[in-house]
């Protein structure tokens, strides 16, 4: 099994990730894993604080000379800002804090976190509940996605929607475009979608306010079988709807044509299947639409894997509109502000892909085991070679 666990708050002095079950011989370096925390900070719309809060990235452990050990991989993620700014707010000493936050933001975990844990500062709760946490995800994502592309699979995503402007979906990108994707300031795939989004964007932030948006994340080369049908937690698309839905703000996961096919007859909802010995990863089977997202029972099917995660517009907004109380004196008030974005659709993208890739990347594993990335690749070779010799009926000219 493929596991991690991430520590630390948006303004601490770091960010720490510890990601255990990766086989030994992955090639890996520090530049692999700064190239996507990059990515995570792409996007028309994103506030100052991309320019400030850099990713100090250092690999602790798990890693010599450029290879994992097989042991567990730390990773930490410094705040460039934390000795300039927030030493003192956030330090682990004992002591207390000069501003206490007592207007919690609706949207936000603020007050159900400070009412959870027995609270009367927001900070405590929305410092580990900010979206800064998936820093350390995304380097986790890094090393699942290394590990993904020695097996043959390749995650990317692009925004299909941002606000009510939504792109074509004619044509879906393929591995070979995610670089064009990454040079669009929204990360759209459509040219022509691009131009309206920014202006949505540009619209939204003239008057202090958010939007909201949705990314497609599409995984090519996942081979039949990941997942499983014989245990409620086991089946794929239920992983991926929770790994997705976990990201802040994300309120809804789609899979395949999910909402579209609920409207459909069954007759027009399904995915045909033909032969084509040529299809290894699907084992001489498959299908040439994705209604139901690459995955049938819950178990993924060697086709195009699917999903869209739909972001809520950020609650904290440039102009403090949003009615709540202060909790110190129960009188109406306005929520507090903190540093925010317009909209970071573009950037939830490339977290979202993270999310995907750890899952594939950890069934991937249980599936085919192994303690060294030579091992598993053997056995996913031996796995997919035994599937095309069962192939029946036999192929004919």
């Amino acid at each position: 099994m493929l596991r991690y666990l991430t520590a630390g708050e948006s303004h601490g002095k770091a960010l720490v990730v510890v990601v255990e079950g990766l086989p030994a011989g992955l090639r890996v370096t520090a530049d692999d894993v700064g190239a996507e925390l990059r990515r995570r900070r792409l996007g028309f719309g994103r506030g100052p604080r991309m320019r400030f809060e850099a990713d100090e990235l250092t690999i602790l452990g798990g890693v010599r000379h450029g290879r994992t050990l097989g042991s567990p991989v730390a990773i930490e993620i410094g705040n460039s800002e934390w000795e300039r700014k927030w030493t003192e707010e956030m330090s682990p000493a004992p002591g207390a804090p000069s501003t206490v936050l007592t207007r919690p933001r609706p949207g936000h975990a603020d007050l159900a976190g400070m009412q959870k844990y027995g609270f009367d500062d927001a900070r405590d709760v929305l410092e580990r509940a900010s979206a800064r946490e998936t820093v350390a995800r995304v380097a986790a994502g890094a090393l699942a996605k290394l590990l993904l592309a020695r097996l043959g699979m390749h995650v990317l995503s692009h925004v299909v929607q941002l606000g009510p402007e939504r792109a074509s979906e004619e044509t879906r990108p393929g591995p070979g475009d995610l670089e064009r994707i990454d040079a669009s300031p929204v990360r759209t795939a459509d040219p022509e979608a691009e131009e309206r989004m920014v202006a949505a964007v540009k619209a939204a932030a003239k008057e202090g306010d958010s939007l909201g948006g949705v990314a497609e994340v599409l995984a090519y080369g996942v081979p039949v079988g990941l997942g499983s049908h014989v245990h409620w937690d086991r089946r794929l698309d239920g992983l991926l709807a929770q790994a997705l839905v976990s990201i802040p703000a994300v309120k809804a996961v789609e899979i395949g044509d999910g909402w579209e096919v609920a409207a459909r007859r069954g007759s027009a909802a399904h995915d045909a299947i033909r032969v084509d010995a040529a299809a290894a990863a699907s084992g001489g089977y498959v299908r040439d639409t994705a209604r139901a997202g690459g995955i049938e029972g819950g178990i993924s099917i060697g086709g195009l894997l699917v999903a869209r995660a739909a972001m809520k517009p950020l609650a904290t907004l440039g102009r403090p509109v949003i009615e709540t109380v202060d909790v110190a004196t129960n009188s109406p008030a306005v929520s507090f502000k903190e540093r925010t974005d317009v909209t970071s659709v573009p950037a939830m993208g490339v977290v979202a892909e993270t999310m995907v890739a750890l899952v594939l990347a950890d069934e991937a594993l249980r599936k085919f085991g192994g303690d060294s990335v030579a091992e598993v690749v053997r056995n996913r070779d031996g796995y997919l070679g035994a599937l095309g010799e069962t192939l029946s009926p036999p192929v004919r000219a």
